[in-house]
């Protein structure tokens, strides 16, 4: 099973790719772990993205994109991933899509968690809260979740007219949510 999860910052996505890769027996793929380990490992690539970011800049769509490409190779991937944080635009999910087919491993699903605005702002100011950082004020992140939406919207929007889309209710308790997923992304038996 290869997933992509989907969903605005505070919609439970890292929660639930964790309680997936226990339940699917797959890697959970975070961009963010993934570059953080590259840079760390000192490969190529990861040495490329520390110079980047040492200067401030975003780490090229290039750059993240050949570090998915290593990492889908290794074995543990066989099977199937869980992606989490990627792709964040259009031109993300046509890149990546292109790579997963070339390599014969095409998404199967597109498990974008809908949770409604407030409750995500409540969600990230209760969590800010709770760490002690004053950042993440109501308005603070009502404007993140807005940058979010305005640039995510179309990659939802890729996974729907890709007939991968799979759009699940992200409010609720964990196991809830939880069950949601795997109630959407499991294989329909036929019965006969």
């Amino acid at each position: 099973m290869r997933l992509v999860l989907l969903g605005a910052p505070g919609s439970g996505k890292g929660t639930q790719a964790t309680r997936l890769r226990e339940h699917l027996q797959v890697p959970h793929i975070s961009t963010g772990d993934l570059l953080r380990a590259e840079v760390a490992a000192g490969s190529p690539l990861g040495l490329e993205a520390k110079e980047i970011m040492a200067r401030g800049e975003l780490v090229s769509d290039a750059i993240l994109l050949g570090m998915l490409e290593d990492r889908f190779s290794r074995p543990d991937t066989r099977n199937g991933f869980i992606l989490d944080g990627y792709p964040r635009n259009l031109a993300q999910a046509d890149a990546m899509g292109t790579l997963l087919e070339r390599i014969g491993q095409p998404m199967d699903h597109a498990v974008f968690l809908d949770v409604p605005t407030e409750l995500l702002v409540e969600r990230i100011a209760g969590r800010a809260k709770a760490e002690g950082r004053a950042d993440d004020t109501p308005e603070s992140v009502r404007k993140r979740l807005q940058i979010y939406n305005d640039s995510t919207a179309p990659v939802v929007e890729y996974y729907r007219q890709h007939g991968q889309l799979k759009v699940v209710d992200g409010v609720g308790s964990l196991d809830d949510v939880f069950n949601r997923i795997v109630e959407t992304i499991a294989p329909v038996k036929e019965v006969g």
